[in-house]
């Protein structure tokens, strides 16, 4: 998948004569969407933009799942902390994300039914450096199926921006991307700009918006 980052490079500590420390490390998921139904017993993959460090390696999406929900909390099992990463001219302990795949493992459900979708994320008390235990949060629901699923829908939530492009088309753009495929249209183009964590999901609408058949539904703002 590709990276969605703004740290461009990353520079040994100067004053370090010795090799740094590294560890394993919780990041946090800042967007995710996945399915909005999968048939039952089946894998399916989520798109996750997590938080990285500049210096860290060997991600693991952390995902599992009980009898009600699945849940990520992913990691990196290399995170190099004495290193500081060249940004905006300065060096300094940048965090930047990562655009990948988690894969959900297949729920069962001899009848249609709903589970939660979990996944670690930001909260206020975190450490700037992301690191560390992180909460778990609910960022929506998924319908598994024993056939018969809709494979256009997808659920989707986490920290994301609503704004106004120059020809005044109002697009949610999922924090740490930039891609203009990222940038799609919300189906309400009354809506004010903000930024939060959102909860909604894409679709393709009955009339274009903006041109495009893609859009967003906002559901709820936090």
């Amino acid at each position: 998948m590709r990276r969605a980052m703004f740290v461009v490079s990353c520079v040994a500590l100067l004053a370090a004569c010795q090799e740094p420390d590294s560890r394993i490390g919780s990041v946090m998921v800042q967007w995710m969407d996945w399915p909005a139904e999968v048939l039952a017993s089946q894998p399916f993959t989520v798109r996750m933009i997590v938080s990285q460090p500049c210096a860290a390696n060997g991600f693991r999406d952390g995902g599992s799942a009980d009898q009600s929900a699945v849940t990520f909390e992913p990691y990196f099992l290399d995170v190099n902390e004495d290193v500081l990463c060249a940004r905006q001219n300065s060096f300094e302990i940048a965090i930047g994300a990562l655009d990948t795949a988690g894969l959900a493992p297949g729920l069962p459900a001899d009848v249609a039914r709903t589970y939660e979708m979990r996944a670690a994320t930001w909260e206020p008390v975190v450490q700037a450096n992301g690191l560390g235990s992180l909460p778990v949060r609910t960022f929506g629901e998924v319908t598994v199926r024993p056939s018969g699923v809709d494979a256009v829908r997808r659920n989707a939530a986490g920290l994301a921006s609503v704004e106004t492009d120059d020809l005044g088309c109002v697009r949610i753009r999922p924090f740490w991307v930039g891609e203009p495929e990222d940038l799609v249209p919300l189906d309400n183009q009354a809506s004010p700009v903000f930024s939060a964590f959102v909860r909604g999901y894409y679709y393709d609408a009955a009339a274009p918006v903006c041109g495009e058949t893609r859009v967003f539904r906002l559901v709820s703002v936090n």
